[in-house]
């Protein structure tokens, strides 16, 4: 059992890993992030909502407090994805995931600062680790190509992955039904997406080609956020979060494999070292925890 569910969060990281690819193929057709984020945050309402339609009606219910937790953790999630493909534009794919992926150190400095945990010796070398990985990794040393914009996004999807799974974590303590915090989270973040994206530009853009157009668009919100979400939850249900959290950095690396193969982007030692330093550091926080 536990190998199954080993094997569905692998399968969950590598499908969030594809963000990538289809970040790739819808840019030069016109998307631009918050228009990408907002179609990816709607096909997960609706599918969700389906979801729930036909299994789980119970999760249609949903109190005030949840509610506003729920709007918290859809802002959190759509900050994430418009920050993390706004980076990956401006970057690389490697450099972005890999720069989103520091969020568990949010996590960590947040829960010193504000809940009383307490900061150990492996918590302060891990986010010691995290700024010096995010120097290498960000083009600032060996005379890379150093975009600071697109790197201050990629920190700004990490902080705010951090905020989401911090909101989630307040949700599961109200006792919300995680199928309905995760619903409305996503009718939350597409109701945002109404007036912050471009709903009129994404229709025009989408009317060009509809028949590519609307498959690539779907198969973002499934494949990069539905399926890996549900295959996750499942998966969680008999693995330890913290082993789950320390397989997570098969995402990044799935991310950048397909960068490389896929796109023909080039890392260079310097910035495999700084992916290697990070990932590292996020692996000791998932252990410590268990």
């Amino acid at each position: 059992m536990k190998t199954k569910a080993i094997l569905l969060i692998a399968l969950a990281c590598v499908l969030w890993g594809t963000s990538g690819i289809f970040v790739h193929f819808l840019s030069p057709l016109g998307y631009t992030s918050l228009n990408m984020t907002g179609v990816r945050a709607a096909v997960a309402f609706v599918c969700m909502l389906g979801y729930n339609l036909l299994f789980n009606r119970k999760a249609l219910k949903i109190g005030k407090k949840g509610l506003v937790i729920s709007f918290a953790m859809g802002i959190s999630f759509l900050g994430t994805a418009a920050f993390y493909f706004t980076s990956m534009q401006m970057t690389s794919v490697s450099t972005a995931v890999v720069l989103m992926y520091t969020a568990p150190i949010y996590v960590t400095l947040y829960s010193a600062l504000f809940l009383g945990e307490k900061m150990t010796k492996t918590k302060l070398l891990s986010v010691a680790l995290v700024v010096f990985g995010c120097v290498m990794v960000s083009g600032a040393m060996g005379g890379m190509e150093f975009n600071l914009l697109g790197v201050l996004t990629g920190i700004l999807s990490g902080i705010s992955y951090a905020a989401y799974n911090i909101f989630a974590k307040f949700s599961m303590r109200e006792g919300n039904d995680p199928s309905s915090a995760t619903l409305y989270c996503f009718l939350s973040a597409t109701v945002v997406s109404l007036f912050i994206a471009d709903p009129v530009g994404i229709i025009e853009t989408t009317m060009v080609d509809p028949v590519i157009h609307i498959p690539a668009l779907v198969a973002l919100g499934v494949v990069a956020c539905v399926i890996p979400y549900f295959v996750y939850t499942t998966a969680l249900c008999t693995l330890p979060a913290g082993t789950a959290s320390s397989l997570g950095i098969l995402e990044p690396m799935s991310a950048t494999l397909f960068s490389v193969l896929l796109f023909g982007e080039e890392l260079g030692i310097i910035k495999i070292i700084g992916i290697a330093v990070i990932l590292t550091a996020v692996v000791l926080l998932g252990r410590e925890k268990e």
